[in-house]
């Protein structure tokens, strides 16, 4: 099942729910209120994993666009994920149902798990037994196209007309 989900996407998630691990432990010593705390934070990491799949379902249905119509639609799935937000945290601040700094925390496991990447890629490589394919290098002297000579000064016709 692991192997049919998108290999970063599921990266992503994993250093999600890893980060959101060491938050709730960190959160038995320093927070108050315990299950407050732990509402809020898993709320954020549940945010933040629909997030990052919307951001994948976006440019996986971009890539089959025109330039122009592409980004057009990841423009747009950006504005909803930004007002989806912002509405979101108005609804979470004027209810204080959970605690917005804790939610926003979680939230932030998309910027911890891009960080975490190449950690759980290693991760995922033993767990799938795949290897990374090895960079080839580059020719020393790679075929030279033909180029038009630009002249230097000097060179080539003068204005006149006659060769110097």
């Amino acid at each position: 099942m692991l192997r049919k989900v998108n290999r970063t996407l599921l990266e992503m998630w994993t250093g999600m729910a890893l980060f959101g691990t060491v938050c709730q432990l960190a959160g038995l010593f320093l927070a108050g209120d315990q299950a407050r705390y732990a509402k809020s934070l898993w709320f954020g990491i549940l945010l933040a994993a629909v997030n990052a799949f919307h951001m994948y379902r976006t440019l996986d249905r971009a890539l089959g666009l025109d330039e122009r119509t592409a980004s057009k639609a990841i423009f747009k799935g950006y504005m909803f994920r930004y007002v989806f937000l912002v509405a979101l945290f108005a609804v979470i601040m004027v209810t204080n149902c959970l605690n917005p700094l804790i939610v926003f925390l979680a939230y932030m496991s998309l910027k911890v798990t891009a960080l975490m990447q190449p950690i759980t890629h290693k991760f995922y490589n033993k767990v799938f037994h795949e290897t990374d394919p090895v960079p080839m290098p580059l020719e020393e002297n790679p075929p030279q196209e033909e180029r038009t000579k630009i002249p230097r000064e000097g060179e080539g016709p003068s204005q006149d007309g006659l060769q110097k």
